[in-house]
């Protein structure tokens, strides 16, 4: 065992652990049991502070911290690695804007830096978390910059998820385009439409969604890293801040760029909202989409049946061959989880009192969780559910033939009052319907004008 001091006394840490004082106070400060810190969002930081350590690194070439450096360089490739994701101990949810979370990081990047140079944990006086692996920064520009760039990463991973869940949806535009069906307004038999316009709908919806999340990225790659406490660059050396971004745009692939007015980066939160929120446009999408697929696959003999979804499942321990539709009830789920998450990330937004946000961890929690959520979700529903799923051509035509949704086709020809004194006096016997729309329209003595209206409004 080994002994940590800070001002409020000493703690006894096992020689193995790599996290240090300021993590076991807060391991012990918020243990709720919800949950650690997000890795991504872990990792993030480290990335972070190999910024930071290869930015001083250069700045102080020849020195005598130059070593300092370059084993903080080096730890924080191993723990990149993951060699060290059982050191990371603090809850997601903490007091403090992000400081437990962020001292952790601070803490297993000093002691495995220190290993690296061949010392014991602990040793501070050799290499020490906050005047060596966090020196010229803050939680308040570290947290926020390390979030922006987990959630970049993950809203790319999205967004390809994305993509091929809207081409799976435009394979079966073209596959299905000729089948005919009953359309639907208001659970209501409406006009006739094509299982593929259907569709190709969803693969609409699904374009919007991809299209609004690429240009969100553009609000989240400023960064206020280098503005150290509330964005005024405090305790940060000039040539540090200026460097530390490009260095960081070079590590991760994201061309991140320094905010024009810091301040208010770490102020205000709202590009997180705004993220938030086309999450949850994404999750309203494919909450209606699951939710169609899953009444249009209902029955199979008391249903719509009108498509099969693939059985993945048995779906009672009482009813046997029994299928439930669990690909689109799991998808519905992550999304009504998507959507309380962004009413958390709101609330937890619109409390920044002046200058930092007390309750970043909670964002972050729940936009990386959103993230994560839906972009499992959209390949889980696309590879079980949309790719596998099979039409039922001669149901979808007795739904169809049973109704009679092609009767809007007449109005042009007959009048709507007409043609509604024609189905009321015949309710319920749709073939007598259909067959006293078309003797009327022949009797009508139509114009050729009309009769292409008729035609027209019969087709469309």
């Amino acid at each position: 065992m080994r002994i940590e001091r800070d001002g409020i006394g000493e703690i006894q840490l096992p020689d193995e652990a790599l996290y240090g004082i300021q993590s076991a106070r807060a391991r012990e400060n918020f243990r709720l049991g919800y949950k650690p810190t997000h890795m991504r969002l872990i990792y993030a930081m480290v990335q972070v502070k190999k910024a930071a350590a290869l930015t001083y690194g250069k700045l102080m070439a020849g020195g005598e911290k130059e070593r300092v450096y370059q084993a903080v360089v080096t730890a924080c490739d191993r723990i990149l690695s993951g060699e060290a994701d059982g050191m990371f101990i603090v809850d997601a949810l903490q007091g403090g804007a992000g400081t437990s979370a962020h001292m952790n990081v601070n803490e297993v990047v000093a002691n495995l830096a220190l290993r690296v140079l061949g010392r014991q944990a602990g040793e501070y006086r050799v290499v020490h978390p906050l005047d060596d692996v966090n020196r010229g920064q803050s939680t308040n520009d570290v947290y926020p910059t390390a979030l922006r760039v987990a959630a970049i990463e993950s809203l790319r991973e999205l967004s390809g998820g994305c993509a091929r869940l809207q081409q799976a949806f435009q394979e079966k535009e073209n596959a299905f385009d000729h089948i005919r069906k009953l359309g639907r307004t208001e659970w209501m038999d409406a006009v006739p439409v094509t299982l593929g316009a259907e569709f190709g709908s969803y693969a609409q919806a699904l374009a919007r969604d991809r299209w609004r999340l690429y240009k969100v990225e553009e609000r989240l790659r400023q960064v206020n890293l280098g503005g150290a406490a509330v964005g005024l660059g405090s305790g940060a050396e000039r040539k540090y801040r200026f460097g530390v971004v490009e260095t960081l745009r070079e590590l991760t692939g994201i061309g991140l760029a320094a905010a024009e007015y810091p301040m208010d980066i770490t102020q205000n939160n709202d590009v997180f909202v705004e993220v938030s929120g086309l999450l949850k446009a994404l999750a309203v999408n494919l909450m209606k989409i699951s939710n169609d697929l899953r009444l249009m696959n209902s029955g199979p003999h008391g249903g719509l049946g009108e498509i099969r979804l693939a059985a993945v499942q048995a779906g009672s321990t009482v009813m046997p061959g029994k299928v439930n539709p669990v690909i689109p009830e799991m998808t519905m789920q992550a999304a009504m989880k998507v959507m309380a998450n962004d009413f958390a990330v709101t609330t937890a937004a619109s409390h920044g009192e002046f200058e930092l946000n007390a309750f970043l961890p909670l964002i972050a929690d729940a936009l990386l969780e959103s993230l994560a959520l839906l972009t499992a979700a959209v390949e889980l529903f696309r590879e079980k559910c949309v790719e596998t799923l099979q039409p039922d051509p001669a149901r979808c035509l007795a739904l169809l033939e049973g109704s009679y949704a092609e009767a809007a086709g007449f109005v042009p020809v007959l009048g709507y009052d007409a043609v509604s004194r024609i189905i009321d006096a015949r309710r319920g016997r749709p073939r007598e319907i259909m067959e006293a729309l078309r003797q009327a329209a022949l009797e009508n003595q139509t114009s050729p004008e009309n009769q292409t209206s008729f035609e027209a409004g019969r087709n469309g």
